[in-house]
């Protein structure tokens, strides 16, 4: 089950290619999204318990930063990227909703093997997923509400709906169960194949979508996804290693800020913008997790240099 999840990335791949040969089959599940990405949120309650989130008190000072840059450097980028490619408005939105988004499920299995700090991986993930019942919609609406209308109360309703219901939900469960029932373990070992699962169909779903789209305007789409996703890593390890010279926070944050939940993007632009709206969101997860794995792998094999100042109390 393990080999099936760390090769996420060609899935990803394998199933884009066929939802683009095969449109109509894959774009016939457009209705199922929602439920899918609900499904991966609980995936995620199921691992955490109502003590994780303790950890924001003992690290305030880099989970401040963390939280910082993951909700001002990639909207940001995003805007500028989609501006100076010349992005029409339809992806223009989608694009900011991916830098919108709190931090990728997937970057916690990224941190680890990049030798990162794990526990701050988890607690920055968590915590901007919770933020983001605020800070997508509105910061979407900041960037994009000249140009496309942005509903800001419904989105935050759905957040509410597809984010917040189905982590509570999978965090009471593993807090009133986790420690009482002993084949518990072994079910939590099937939610991040379960995940994986559903990120694919998505990314299918949404290339079946956007077939026509991705023929068109494909190369463009992607040089802005890859542009943005670079952007992420390089703020998130530069200014980490500026604040804190500290090596294994520094591949952290690069991992957190540029990994996004593109998968709620992907929710959010379907069900308020286009179909067009989502690819971006959809090449974003099939990159980010390309790009991730790469860096993680090359981190892998250089062991993170000692802290290097005492400035980093925090």
């Amino acid at each position: 089950m393990t080999w099936i999840t760390t090769l996420f990335p060609l899935w990803a791949l394998l199933f884009s290619l066929l939802a683009f040969w095969q449109p109509e089959f894959f774009a016939a599940g457009k209705p199922l999204i929602v439920p899918l990405l609900g499904s991966v949120m609980f995936g995620m309650g199921m691992t955490l318990t109502w003590q994780r989130f303790g950890a924001v008190l003992r690290r305030p000072g880099r989970v401040g930063l963390g939280l910082v840059l993951q909700y001002l450097v990639m909207p940001f980028a995003a805007w500028a990227v989609a501006l100076a490619l010349g992005l029409p408005p339809a992806l223009l939105a989608g694009l900011v909703l991916v830098g919108a988004s709190p931090g990728g499920t997937a970057s916690n299995l990224v941190c680890y093997l990049a030798r990162g700090d794990l526990a701050l991986s988890i607690t920055l993930t968590t915590v901007s997923t919770l933020l983001a019942i605020v800070a997508t919609p509105l910061l979407t609406w900041l960037y994009v509400g000249e140009r496309v209308p942005v509903p800001v109360a419904a989105m935050l309703f759905s957040i509410v709906k597809i984010v917040l219901l189905p982590v509570a939900l999978g965090v009471l469960i593993n807090s009133l169960f986790g420690r009482r029932w002993s084949g518990f373990a072994r079910l939590q070992q099937l939610f991040p194949l379960l995940s994986v699962v559903a990120i694919v169909a998505i990314i299918a779903i949404v290339v079946g979508l956007n077939q026509a789209n991705l023929a068109t305007m494909g190369w463009l789409i992607a040089l802005a996804v890859v542009l943005h996703n670079g952007i992420g890593l390089a703020a998130g390890y530069g200014f980490g290693w500026l604040a804190t010279r500290d090596e294994r926070t520094a591949r952290t944050l690069a991992i957190e800020v540029g990994m996004q939940n593109s998968g709620l993007a992907v929710a959010l632009a379907v069900q308020y913008f286009s179909a067009a709206a989502a690819l971006p969101g959809a090449l974003f997860s099939v990159w980010h997790n390309l790009s991730g794995s790469l860096l993680a792998a090359w981190w892998s094999r250089r062991p993170p240099q000692p802290q290097g100042c005492a400035n980093t109390r925090e």
